[in-house]
């Protein structure tokens, strides 16, 4: 008994630890890459899908790159890479690694810790997808699309959601990394996890090649 009631002692003083582990933080990108990289024809010439990816993470230098082209500031009146209807910059880029899910924020060129823990699982549906070290995640946040009606919404959430993923396509073809589009992704459970109001439109795994 005295035995049991230690093994439990133990047990419950190792929580806050276990949780302390678990945590993470916001992470600082480096300034983006704007001038130069390859010329535009010939990253649509090597524009492809790959379903292969190394396991290692990337580093925060192409992370930022590659969020900046995704969805980044380009103007000075704080336009993005990628257009959206009526300028309601609806789409949010959440990134989720095997340490966490973070969300993009472009204004302060940072990672927003959302969750910690691995929920790659969660997000994507194939199993090559799982394995990815940084899955991107399109969402279409409908606080930001004031004025239009549900079909408006979901009409545009989706095709500003293909402009972002395009610009992921053509930045991994000047950047020699591999990348493919999820259409198929769970979407109940990424919305369950994250908490927001609107529709994740695609998921997108990022990685280098084997």
């Amino acid at each position: 008994m005295k035995k049991l009631f230690l093994l439990s002692l133990i047990v419950l003083m190792s929580i806050p630890v276990m949780k302390a582990q678990n945590k993470i933080e916001d992470i600082p990108l480096a300034e983006p890459q704007r001038t130069g990289g390859m010329p535009l024809y010939d990253a649509l010439n090597q524009r492809a899908t790959h379903r292969e990816f190394s396991d290692a993470m990337l580093d925060v230098a192409h992370l930022s790159n590659l969020l900046w082209a995704a969805n980044g500031i380009n103007r000075e009146d704080g336009k993005r890479t990628a257009p959206s209807a009526r300028n309601c910059q609806e789409i949010d880029i959440y990134v989720y690694t095997a340490k966490g899910v973070y969300l993009y924020v472009p204004e302060k060129n940072m990672l927003k810790a959302v969750v910690a823990g691995d929920y790659r699982s969660e997000c994507a549906i194939q199993p090559f997808a799982v394995q990815c070290p940084v899955i991107l995640v399109f969402v279409a946040n409908y606080d930001k699309m004031k004025g239009m009606d549900q079909d408006a919404k979901e009409f545009y959430g989706a095709t500003d959601g293909g402009y972002v993923s395009q610009n992921v396509y053509l930045y991994c073809a000047a950047e020699n990394l591999n990348t493919v589009v999820l259409g198929s992704i769970h979407r109940d459970k990424i919305q369950k996890l994250l908490g927001f109001n609107g529709k994740a439109i695609l998921g997108q795994p990022v990685g280098y090649t084997k």
